[in-house]
């Protein structure tokens, strides 16, 4: 499974399969949680009190028989803030505790704090809070109906769509509805704050971000950051989820914390977990697209109907990378690319793996099958057609597509290993023999930028310490939720010192060793904070090589490290010998490294510049079955072929592949969210809300890495591998499409995501009713 390239310099640690560093202990239930931490004397627990309705004034707060309730030690509102009731990324927009005004159905009013969690959330039920109610925007529509918007439109153009659609000589348009997706981490949203000296503070939070962390619960408490240090070890799961909404509860745990003088806990139930915090953002699609006799086309435009609820949250940069990836893989000649970002009286949606891109390139793929539809060809050879390539690289943002022949490449290939034309011949008689069951396939492509849209968070830190006995402390700005982040990072550190992995220790992501960090997302992790810890292990290396040089008679650049020793010549000495050497010498053998991603800029205002350093690229070829009868279906078979340039651990990147497609799938088939026109959330566990399960999982799963080199000078020359694998389960999606529309070729399946049963059936029957 290791990805060696002819080219190569041999490596030791790096592109080998090695596992996890917290896998033995993930097994054992060793690996520590927040949760699983010691709680010291005295540790206090905390629950949300929450608002009756989705939409009102707040008439009245009465919470005497709260503070009665035995066990109760305080209890939070508004008006303890001693900083700003801000939780808001940066819009302002969202209270930590709501105080005149409620946004959503369960929105915290107040916290109790309780001697334990049992007597906190018994204590919470009994808090009387009377909200003069207003009907509340819920779906998209009631959103355009009152003209909410949480931010301004925004739009991409090239040329005239309207005069292009009008003069194509095929047009087609519709709208297409796309679901949000709970993020289901396994461990839910929890803050443990410790009080210390001087009104400081001191985080445990499970976020992705725990620099927003801390400037969250410093604007809070009303302090500066540097009396606020938040720390994670690992999450059990994030997957956006952790980045901005974690922030809410760290900051009143904290506050509880500096209130009480003793340490806080905050942990959300499961239910409470789905009703209080956001999903993947909802779409509604409207589209048109004009396209010639081969399915080429010509002009489309579409307007993106985001669902962000309550507040801006992270909207401006998700739906934005919507439309940035509104064109899938597929060259638009004429565009009007357009969004709303609208506001609902729900919890607002936030951060989800692709980050809005999921979303752009399922309706672009939409799209591609409505033409071949329409144009009785096979949605492959229109993909094939619509494909960037020379002459036809530019993106609707004016971005060019330098490496096209990648993607193309890759889809190529993965054509011929996956057999998909005499699949699609073999699937075309079995559906002609077949009235019930019917099979449908599709090969789609994934083209994924990699880099912050917003510029500034494209850096990374990193702090290594060499110590006198020769073993190595890691730390850097990333954060682990699973992924794999850490022990790509001990890898490439062991590897620039030439030394083993046992020598190397990864410890907790921390504010008071690296500052001011980006979040880990934008699947960025490895890019940034490994070329970071790369940064700094070579400034330590340098320094070393420069006195064994002089140990060992040699000039420094003749110095190299592998195997556990330091080479010179036809001499060498054991790294420990030559760190002991250091110490005695005056050596300084601690670096802290900084990376900032090149060429990365974006004007988006004027709609110009280069918002990616560069594309991932991916394709999947995925075989379903439904019944027409009920709507019941399975993914027979899949196979997929995945662009990580040069993998730093191809046995953590394919685990990376398979993860994100099956999330995926189970956005584009069973996880289904369900409000009511009260603003509740009704699918608030897993009894309703459907997440995929083992027997889900293709049995016939075919995992390859392309094999190629990133032509940036990334870390390694590997690519990013957390988000793009999610959008290979669009292949799913458009296999289902294809199945149903073997009921009545040449006319558009009335399919929406997600393809739930229940969907399916309702396509079935309305093809079935019409034909």
């Amino acid at each position: 499974m290791s990805a060696v390239f002819e080219d190569d310099p041999p490596l030791r640690h790096v592109r080998q399969p090695l596992p996890h560093d917290s896998a033995t202990k993930h097994v054992q239930g060793a690996a520590l949680y927040i949760d699983d931490m010691p709680e010291p004397e005295g540790t206090l627990h905390i629950a949300i009190g929450g608002a009756p309705a989705a939409r009102g004034r707040i008439a009245g707060v009465d919470l005497a028989a709260v503070r009665a309730y035995p066990g109760v030690v305080a209890v939070l509102t508004a008006a303890d803030v001693p900083g700003r009731n801000d939780i808001s990324p940066s819009r302002g927009d969202e209270p930590a505790f709501a105080d005149t005004e409620v946004l959503f159905h369960g929105q915290p009013v107040f916290a109790v704090v309780a001697r334990s969690r049992d007597a906190a959330r018994r204590a919470a039920r009994l808090g009387a809070v009377t909200v003069d109610a207003e009907r509340p925007s819920v779906t998209v529509e009631d959103a355009l109906e009152r003209g909410e918007t949480v931010l301004p439109d925004y739009v991409f153009r090239r040329g005239d769509a309207a005069a292009a659609l009008k003069d194509a000589p095929h047009r087609l348009d519709g709208t297409f509805r796309i679901g949000g997706q709970e993020h289901f981490y396994l461990e839910g949203q929890v803050a443990f704050a410790l009080p210390g000296e001087d009104g400081s503070v001191h985080v445990h939070s499970s976020t992705q971000h725990p620099t927003e962390v801390q400037h969250v619960c410093a604007r809070v408490l009303g302090l500066p950051d540097a009396l606020v240090t938040a720390e994670v070890r690992r999450m059990g799961g994030g997957f956006g989820g952790k980045e901005s909404q974690a922030t809410q509860w760290a900051a009143i745990a904290a506050l509880a914390a500096v209130r009480t003088g003793r340490p806080c806990k905050l942990r959300l139930d499961r239910d409470d977990d789905m009703a209080l915090t956001g999903k993947r953002h909802d779409f509604r699609v409207d589209w048109a697209v004009g396209f010639d006799s081969e399915g080429r086309i010509a002009a489309a435009a579409m307007e993106f109907l985001a669902r962000c609820g309550c507040s801006a949250d992270l909207s401006q940069g998700v739906v934005d990378r919507t439309m940035f990836h509104s064109d899938s893989s597929y060259f638009l000649p004429v565009l009007a690319i357009g969004s709303k970002r609208l506001k609902t009286n729900t919890v607002s949606n936030t951060a989800f793996r692709g980050f809005g891109g999921p979303q752009g390139m399922l309706a672009m793929e939409r799209i591609i099958d409505a033409v071949a539809w329409r144009l009785g060809l096979d949605p492959l050879d229109v993909r094939l057609a619509n494909h960037y390539g020379e002459g036809r690289d530019v993106t609707p943002y004016g971005m060019t597509v330098e490496d096209h022949d990648v993607g193309r490449r890759l889809l190529g290939q993965l054509e011929v290993s996956s057999d998909y034309r005499a699949r699609r011949e073999a699937l075309r008689a079995f559906n002609a023999k077949s009235p019930i069951l019917k099979k449908g396939i599709a090969l789609t492509p994934v083209k994924f930028g990699i880099s912050f849209t917003l510029t500034h968070l494209n850096q990374a830190g990193a702090l290594v310490h060499v110590y006198a006995d020769g073993s190595v402390q890691l730390n850097h700005g990333g954060t682990e939720m699973g992924q794999g982040l850490n022990q790509k990072v001990a890898q490439i550190v062991a590897e620039e010192f030439g030394i083993g992995m046992e020598r190397v220790r990864i410890t907790a992501t921390t504010t008071d060793k690296v500052p001011n960090t980006a979040p880990t997302a934008a699947s960025s992790g490895s890019d940034l904070n490994g070329r970071a810890a790369q940064i700094a292990a070579r400034e330590i290396r340098d320094r070393l090589a420069e006195l064994a040089g002089r140990l060992l008679g040699a000039p420094a650049a003749e110095v190299t490290f592998r195997d556990d020793r330091v080479f010179a010549g036809n001499e060498s000495m054991a790294f420990g010998e030559l760190t002991r050497r250091a110490y005695v010498e005056r050596v300084h053998m601690s670096a802290a490294g900084h990376y900032r991603t090149p060429k990365v800029v974006w004007d988006r205002d004027n709609v110009s510049g280069r918002p990616f350093y560069y594309f991932a690229y991916g394709a999947c070829c995925a075989e379903v079955i439904i019944d027409t009868l009920t709507g019941e279906n399975r993914v027979t078979r899949v196979d997929i072929l995945h662009d990580v340039g040069r993998s730093l651990n191809p046995a953590i990147d394919i685990g990376q592949i398979e993860g994100g497609f099956v999330q995926g799938m189970g956005w584009l088939t069973t996880e289904e969210l369900v409000y009511d026109a009260q603003g509740r959330l009704r699918t608030h566990a897993p009894s309703t809300y459907k997440i995929p399960v083992a027997s889900d999982v293709p049995a016939d799963m075919r995992v390859s890495l392309f094999d190629g080199a990133n032509r940036e000078e990334t870390v390694y020359r590997s690519k990013a591998v957390g988000e793009p694998p999610v959008m290979l389960a669009n292949a799913v999606f458009c296999a289902l499409a294809d199945a149903l529309h073997s009921l009545a070729p040449g006319r558009p399946v009335p399919l929406d995501a997600p393809a739930t049963p229940e969907a399916i059936l309702r396509a079935a029957m309305a093809l079935q009713q019409d034909g």
